[in-house]
């Protein structure tokens, strides 16, 4: 059974007029999932908690942390350039991140094999002491440091579909030989990092591959991206979880996108997973969305991502 945690309360993070990461992203994934008419007997549904300081400290700073509540419980503003807060911005971040772990524990129970959290604002760009684009707290390294806190002995790989580098995630496990972080993103483009030459560091050299894509580049030319991408990593490392950053930003349709991904095409990148991965010991999948700025594309995205979810937990 697919877990499915989303909630009103992420729509609570206001952003300035016209900025793409808005409420009605998660609105309008809420409205496409009912649409959708998922069978109740495969979809699990719950409401997210707060992560704890301790869940959110396992990959931030305890000092990010409180600075990051300050701010908001002092009215917000504007954390660099793209990223905004408000006062009800920590709450609805920290229940983001709360929902990742919800997931990771709901996979640790082996209640199920697959969890989707459709959650704001998102996750990647966040380091271990830095807010940035668009990103508060690392939802998708939160749930990956959870799996290896209650299971030492886990290996987790984090696939990144974003279109853009998840900096912030590569910096946290850059060295950790635990977690393979694998990304898949327009390059160069913002934020600038993520290059191929980019692989770790010390313990961690080689459990980081970053494939660039050109701008540009054909539906087919990301899918064989992908499939490569996931054989390399099978060549040297056999997880027992999966975390997916889900960004749904290249989509043809998205703003900031250049790339020219269809929603099928996330199905197809999740059955690949799936079979790479979850029908060779890995025991479950959490996915956690990022990304994704053109709401129509955005929302037939995640339900064909979390029917190609469903499909998996029955595996």
């Amino acid at each position: 059974m697919l877990l499915l945690i989303q909630d009103a309360c992420f729509d609570r993070h206001i952003t300035p007029a016209g900025h793409p990461e808005r409420p009605a992203r998660t609105a309008a994934i809420r409205a496409a999932l009912s649409a959708a008419a998922l069978p109740d007997r495969r979809v699990r549904a719950e409401v997210p908690r707060a992560a704890t300081p301790e869940e959110l400290m396992r990959v931030h700073a305890p000092e990010y942390v409180a600075r990051l509540r300050e701010f908001c419980a002092a009215g917000g503003g504007m954390l660099d350039a793209d990223t905004h807060a408000v006062p009800e911005s920590f709450e609805v971040a920290s229940r983001a991140s709360g929902a990742a772990v919800q997931a990771a524990e709901y996979l640790l129970s082996g209640a199920g094999r697959t969890a989707f959290c459709a959650v704001r604002p998102p996750g990647h760009h966040a380091g271990r002491a830095y807010a940035m684009g668009f990103c508060l707290f690392n939802h998708a390294a939160v749930a990956a440091a959870h799996l290896r806190a209650r299971d030492p002995e886990a290996r987790v790989l984090i696939v990144d579909w974003d279109l853009h580098h998840g900096n912030g995630t590569q910096d946290i496990f850059f060295a950790d030989p635990n977690v393979f972080y694998f990304s898949m993103h327009r390059f160069p483009f913002w934020p600038g990092t993520g290059s191929a030459t980019e692989t770790g560091t010390g313990a961690g050299v080689g459990a980081t591959l970053n494939v660039p894509l050109e701008a540009g580049a054909s539906r087919d030319r990301i899918r064989e991206a992908f499939a490569a991408g996931l054989k390399t990593i099978a060549d040297r490392f056999q997880p027992t979880w999966l975390v997916i950053s889900s960004g749904f930003d290249m989509h043809r349709t998205d703003p900031l996108g250049g790339l020219s991904l269809e929603s099928e095409d996330y199905a197809t990148m999740t059955w690949a997973l799936g079979e790479q991965y979850m029908n060779r010991g890995a025991r479950g999948v959490v996915s956690v969305l990022e990304g994704g700025y053109a709401l129509e594309g955005l929302a037939q995205s995640v339900v064909a991502h979390v029917k190609a979810l469903m499909d998996l937990d029955l595996k």
